[in-house]
């Protein structure tokens, strides 16, 4: 993706002087914020911020990143969020129902549509055994003291068959959840660095971060491009964070975790609800997703054992794929925190400085943007973010 750049510096709302769209700092100018990371997570923290903040800029390590954001099946997911973290699933509705909002605010300002579809989801199960672990993952989800109550339904195998035309005959059943849906995580993508770009946010590419110190209250990101100054700094650089928490005397747990996509051609409109493991993309091509694997930093390989079971199960849940040829294949490493959940959590030892890491960067977009970066920029996360802070793990390994 390339980005945009302004050859002008424009007016910004707040009538100071916004810098010139990826030009870099001027004058040694401090910034009110500097976001480490330009992906999902760190372009809509960034666009958040710009509506409390004049002076935000975005440090992006450039192509050379593991890029998540570019491996994402791009689902917007409710059901059988929270398990083990009531909070979660507050937090996963909240961000869903925030999803339209958001995208119509970036279409009306870069015209972008991001291809939001939220009619709805399916979590297709294909044995009886699926139905039962399904139903009782559910059941255990809801009845979490704290847990937002959403609707759900199990769907029979001929109620499926009507969201899903030419099921294949080992289609149990099906949980359906209204706020489910998806969109294009590219297009998103996209959009959020027009949005940066047309907001007179400075996107900074081919900066890795070297150092970050804190002197006066003002922190200097070190980077191989010179300095950058911020009374803020927000990391949000998935994998990365685990090096650059340190830097501000945080410790983040993160893993990569393998995910595989295979991209298939093309068809005429056939499936109009997202599955969990499949979805028609509004162009008619097909995803086929949801693999999980537990694999090193540099492991990125594609594994065809694990291709294969994720076609088998797309085939049998619609065996009209069998005819549909495969374009391409392709993984990325998702950010994974020991439990799974999000950390969010600000510096005791360096105040100013905050955290933000999560796998679910699509799902979660319109929370950080709408909700996560309004406390950012003030300063200090509300107390029911606690749940999202490191202390949970300590709290683990003294159990």
């Amino acid at each position: 993706m390339q980005a945009l750049h302004v050859t002008q510096p424009r007016e910004s709302t707040k009538g100071s002087v916004a810098f010139p769209h990826g030009a870099g700092q001027r004058n040694h100018a401090i910034y009110d914020a500097v976001v480490i990371g330009g992906g999902l997570v760190g372009s809509a923290l960034a666009y958040g911020l710009r509506d409390a903040m004049d002076r935000v800029a975005v440090l992006d390590e450039g192509d050379v990143a593991y890029r998540a954001s570019r491996g994402n099946f791009g689902l917007v997911w409710v059901q059988g969020k929270g398990v083990g973290l009531a909070r979660y699933g507050q937090w996963t509705l909240a961000s869903a129902c925030a999803w339209e909002s958001m995208a119509e605010d970036l279409m009306s300002r870069t015209g972008i549509d991001v291809g939001l579809v939220q009619r709805g989801g399916l979590h297709v199960l294909l044995s009886d055994r699926e139905v039962e672990a399904r139903l009782a993952l559910m059941r255990r989800l809801h009845a979490q003291p704290g847990m937002t109550e959403r609707p759900w339904s199990l769907l029979d195998r001929h109620e499926v068959a009507e969201l899903i035309p030419g099921a294949g005959p080992d289609v149990c059943g099906a949980i359906w959840t209204p706020a489910d849906g998806a969109a294009n995580p590219l297009k998103l993508l996209r959009a959020f660095h027009a949005g940066m770009c047309i907001r007179g946010i400075d996107y900074l590419p081919r900066r890795p971060v070297a150092a970050i110190r804190k002197m006066h209250g003002i922190f200097t990101v070190d980077t191989v491009a010179g300095p950058v100054c911020a009374r803020q700094v927000v990391l949000a650089a998935g994998l990365g964070n685990a090096a650059l928490a340190r830097l501000v005397g945080l410790d983040v747990p993160v893993r990569p975790q393998r995910g595989q996509v295979i991209a298939l051609e093309r068809t005429a409109p056939l499936l109009g609800l997202p599955c969990s493991h499949l979805r028609q993309m509004e162009e008619g091509s097909w995803i086929i997703g949801d693999s999980q694997e537990e694999v090193g930093y540099a492991d990125t390989e594609i594994g065809l054992a694990v291709v294969g079971t994720m076609a088998d199960r797309a085939l049998r849940t619609l065996p009209a794929l069998r005819d549909v040829s495969v374009v391409r294949v392709w993984s990325a490493l998702r950010v994974m925190s020991p439990d799974g959940f999000p950390i969010y959590e600000q510096s005791e030892s360096c105040p100013g400085a905050f955290v933000v890491t999560c796998h679910s960067g699509v799902t979660l977009a319109a929370a950080h943007a709408r909700m996560l970066a309004p406390m950012i920029a003030a300063g200090r996360l509300d107390d029911d973010m606690q749940p999202f802070s490191t202390q949970r793990f300590s709290h683990v390994q003294n159990a």
